[in-house]
């Protein structure tokens, strides 16, 4: 399957089950979840696309869909930072050319490190360069690592890459999950190398918005992000860039889909038919928690005042404070 990124540049193919046979061109992979495609899988990524070109090879990189932390314990696993579609779309926009999308599941589980390494590695991907992180584990009860590595492969070359810090702290997937938890959406920016955002494609609601005259888009959830209540946002896919407030939770106030989560998404100024649409909401700053209101009076009174105080954010944005 091949897939353009959002962003235009050359196609990625995407590989769901590798071929039995040797593939035909050699390449350097990157081996990770990367969820959340942070800093530190940028500079991997990046790192990647560098040897593939110094050694004429295809940069590559292998992830796993579920995660592998989801296979095994599915009821007490992190909430993602991103679903899988924007995950590859990331990965892609730094010049991954080819990605191998594994499905981590109990036959998955029970490859053996040596399997894992000498048939899937070498000899069906004919991985020549092979960048792992400096903790990562693989195969069977996680018998591989990368010290089994060195030992045991002369078909590729190991590089293994370290902690990559900013500030003194560790960029990791867990602090960016506490930073957005608490709403610390500066933090999450510098953490990620952008502002968190949340993509998906517009959908009809129950237009109770556009009824109390504040018409949203519906963006259903395909994952459960670190986050909820109600924000000040940015809007992508529009044509320039435009301001509103989201709501991202479950609606207790007009809950018609039980527990089901929606991102609804109210843009300033911007009354347009937009269902199909596929935008990205870039989170600013928290107004506050999502609550159940008595009735849709008091609602429409609290979302007045949410869009009159995001409004008082992206003004103080503007003056610089």
């Amino acid at each position: 399957m091949r897939r353009h990124s959002k962003r235009g540049m050359n196609p990625v193919k995407i590989i769901r089950t590798p071929p039995n046979h040797p593939s035909r061109q050699a390449v350097a992979l990157a081996l990770g979840h990367f969820d959340g495609v942070h800093r530190g899988h940028q500079a991997m990524l990046r790192r990647v696309v560098e040897a593939a070109s110094d050694l004429d090879l295809v940069p590559a990189v292998m992830t796993f869909e579920p995660m592998a932390h989801e296979h095994f314990a599915p009821t007490s696993t992190p909430m993602r930072l991103l679903p899988l579609r924007t995950r590859l779309e990331r990965i892609a926009e730094i010049g991954i050319a080819r990605i191998y999308l594994m499905r981590f599941d109990a036959r998955f589980a029970e490859m053996e490190a040596e399997t894992f390494v000498g048939d899937l590695l070498e000899r069906r991907l004919k991985v020549r360069w092979l960048l792992i992180g400096h903790d990562a584990r693989f195969g069977k009860n996680r018998a591989g690592h990368p010290d089994f590595l060195r030992a045991r492969s002369n078909a590729f070359t190991l590089e293994t890459m370290g902690v990559i810090e900013m500030d003194g702290a560790r960029v990791s997937s867990t602090a960016i999950r506490q930073a957005l938890a608490t709403a610390d959406f500066a933090l999450a920016e510098r953490l990620l190398g952008r502002p968190y955002a949340i993509a998906g494609r517009v959908s009809h609601g129950d237009a109770r918005g556009r009824a109390i005259g504040f018409p949203t888009m519906n963006v259903p959830l395909m994952f459960t992000p670190p986050l909820s209540g109600v924000f000040a946002v940015r809007v992508h896919g529009l044509g320039v860039v435009r301001e509103g407030v989201a709501n991202l939770g479950v609606r207790p106030s007009v809950k018609t889909g039980g527990n089901k989560l929606v991102l609804e998404v109210h843009v300033f100024d911007f009354n347009e038919d937009v269902y199909g649409r596929r935008i990205e909401v870039a989170f600013a700053e928290k107004l506050r928690d999502e609550k159940r209101f008595a009735d849709m009076a008091a609602l429409t009174k609290q979302i007045e005042a949410d869009c009159v105080y995001a409004k008082s954010v992206f003004a103080k944005c503007f003056q610089g404070v």
